[in-house]
């Protein structure tokens, strides 16, 4: 029996166009107790909180303040005060563009006392191409991108970094985020010759893909990616496990097992795609090539399959070498595409296994937020996933808008309003403030669903410019030690690539050249020899290309670069809609005897070296403004100066790279 939970918000219901006709299984029904969760609900139409006293009103910086203040004077607590502006200046641009600010951008912003100079840095850093860049992985982790299908051949998908490099364009332009999702969702339909929408559709193309060679279930491998796909549109653009359904009625959501199918038969006519660009010469030239490396790559296998001891180690080396030589592939977009002749039929099936068969079902959207009695779209639908991203992408409905919204908001507070943000349902956490959401929703949509605005609504605000630390802390931390209440800003751990690009940043490594081919850097060989194949790793020769951000390193299902993996990053097999942040020894032990820290420390005493001289005082003074954004104290100065009097200025930038300093922001 399914729990009937109930919520107190107004029953209404959140109608959506569809076709009637007959579905071939019975309609379900949904209680009223159903439709109710507040996440299913349109938002409401919600007006800031005027604060009583003059003094207050003018303290507001946006509507976020009003809400958050009111919040706080219920509870009896009172927001930290503002930060200094070294702190803000290095915050706001590691949140907006993943890197720390150069101590003369600090130099300049703290220097600025007009009215408005934190309204322009606001807006520079949002013009910036490095806002892409960061921005762009954070979407990249909600939709679990990577370049290889993972399992065990870990198989690249030629082109697949042209989705990335569509994402960070797409966060660069401010481009609407209805349409965001519609070209991703169906950009193959939108546009069957348009590169641009047929790379955004490669969206379908991101999960993990098993190619078993020879395997006869072609009826089971085609419904794992049916049901990857299904999945990641229930998670991304809606923040529902509509998942969960794929074997039986959710176990807590009003999502029916017909409900997940018919979701999924939006998709059934989707198949893949590489749309290779190249004329017919080009093709030629690369065909006999790929042939004639191919016919010797068989040939050594057919020895290869009787020999024994020595002959056998060195037909393995020969292979090895044959297979370098197989051609790059050519320049491909890794899409999607209809094949209508081809279309799956998709029924209920019995606990997710296909050889179980129920009922066929045809496209149809989650019934909760249907109309009672609203049936199937016609078999025959066209386009079906424009329809399906022309009904997430509607102005009113309930979720679309919350979630993304929810997403920034986590970014920049460190928790989000709903702090499960892949999970609206009953299992997932209620909103912390209710009204600030539903408030921020309708602002989104009536920018035209423009994420930098939102971004200004909520970087301009007081709340988002608090210290750390607050007067009040005992009381504070006693009435809500979760901080969900916001009378403090919370400090977070830079994430991996964070952590990665700061520190080639601030020893003046980094490559900050934008697009183009993932970059492979050098891992241990023993790393290498547990793929697949060992050819799959081939190190990009251009040792600068190694320094580049590390939104562009190769994201390898089946080889996480350690420093990265150490530091939490996600592992690219499910959607990550907010990454941990541990602590533990191997992320010291890699700060201080690590390969890469080792090396951007020298780097970073050379860059110390040509700009400061010989002066230790000086040494300590840059070394700080770099890492840390902020002078030294006078006892770390001091301190930094004994050091370097009887230590080497490497050892130096490598204590600076351990310092809370550089791994936190405040």
């Amino acid at each position: 029996m399914r729990p009937a939970i109930c919520f107190s918000f107004p029953l209404i219901f959140f109608v959506a166009m569809v076709t009637s006709v007959d579905s071939g299984a019975d309609e379900p029904q949904y209680a009223p107790e159903e439709r109710a969760h507040w996440s299913l609900q349109p938002r409401r139409q919600v007006s800031p909180p005027i604060p009583e006293e003059a003094a207050q009103r003018a303290e507001l910086g946006t509507a976020v303040d009003a809400f958050i203040l009111a919040r706080l004077e219920r509870a009896g607590l009172h927001p930290a005060p503002p930060a200094d502006r070294h702190t803000l200046i290095r915050r706001i641009t590691l949140d907006l563009t993943g890197l720390p600010p150069t101590p003369l951008e600090i130099e300049t912003f703290v220097q600025d006392s007009a009215p408005d100079a934190y309204a322009r840095l606001v807006d520079r850093l949002l013009a910036s191409p490095r806002y892409g860049e960061h921005w762009g992985q954070h979407w990249l982790d909600v939709v679990r991108y990577a370049e290889t299908e993972g399992f065990e051949y870990d198989r690249y998908r030629p082109g697949a970094w042209r989705f990335r490099d569509y994402i960070i364009e797409s966060f660069n332009v401010d481009k609407p985020y209805d349409q965001f999702v519609t070209e991703q969702l169906a950009g193959d339909e939108l546009g069957p010759d348009d590169h641009e929408l047929l790379v955004a559709a490669g969206f379908h193309r991101l999960g993990p893909v098993r190619r078993n060679q020879g395997n006869p279930e072609v009826a089971f491998s085609r419904n794992e990616v049916l049901t990857e796909r299904t999945d990641i549109v229930g998670a991304a653009f809606l923040g529902l496990t509509v998942g969960c359904a794929r074997c039986h009625d959710h176990m807590f959501d009003p999502i029916r097992q017909t409900d997940y199918y018919q979701m999924q038969a939006f998709l059934a006519a989707t198949y893949e795609v590489n749309r290779v660009l190249a004329n017919d010469e080009e093709n030629q030239r690369w065909r006999a090539r790929t042939d004639k490396v191919g016919e010797e790559i068989k040939k050594i296998k057919e020895t290869l399959s009787k020999a024994r001891g020595d002959a056998e180690r060195q037909l393995r080396e020969e292979l090895l070498a044959a297979e370098s030589r197989l051609p790059a592939p050519l320049p491909t977009i890794s899409t999607v595409g209809n094949q209508d002749d081809e279309r799956t039929a998709i029924h209920l099936l019995e606990r997710g296994d296909p050889d179980y068969k129920g009922d066929r079902l045809e496209p149809r959207f989650l019934g909760v937020l249907l109309p009672e009695g609203a049936s199937s779209f016609a078999a025959e639908v066209s386009r079906p996933k424009t329809r399906l991203a022309n009904w997430i992408r509607q102005p009113d409905h309930p979720l679309t808008a919350r979630v993304l919204v929810n997403r920034i908001w986590r970014h920049h507070f460190g928790v989000g309003l709903v702090a499960t943000p892949n999970d609206f349902g009953l299992n997932g956490a209620l909103p912390s403030h209710p009204e600030l959401l539903d408030y921020l929703a309708n602002e989104f949509v009536a920018s035209g669903w423009s994420i930098k605005h939102l971004h200004r609504l909520l970087l301009l605000s007081v709340t988002y410019r608090q210290a750390t630390q607050s007067d009040a802390v005992t009381a504070a931390v006693e009435a809500d030690p979760e901080n969900r209440l916001l009378w403090r800003f919370r400090r977070r751990r830079l994430m991996a690539h964070e952590l990665r690009d700061a520190m080639l940043a601030v020893s003046g490594s980094l490559d900050t050249r934008m697009g183009g081919p993932s970059v492979m850097v050098p891992v241990d060989e023993e790393l290498v020899g547990l793929l697949y194949k060992p050819t799959q790793w081939q190190v990009t020769p251009r040792a600068a290309d190694h320094h580049r951000r590390s939104i562009y390193l190769i994201a390898k299902r089946n080889l996480r670069l350690p420093f990265l993996e150490i530091f939490d990053q996600p592992d690219l097999q499910t959607s990550c809609a907010a990454r941990e942040s541990s602590t533990h020894a191997p992320q010291a032990l890699e700060l201080l005897n690590g390969e890469m820290a080792n090396r951007l420390s020298r780097a970073l005493a050379a860059r110390l070296r040509r700009v400061a001289g010989s002066d230790h005082q000086e040494q300590v003074a840059l070394a700080f403004q770099l890492v840390t954004g902020r002078p030294p104290t006078s006892v770390e100065r001091e301190r930094g100066v004994e050091f370097l009097s009887d230590q080497p200025l490497e050892e130096f930038a490598l204590a600076m790279f351990n310092l809370n300093a550089l791994l936190y922001i405040d």
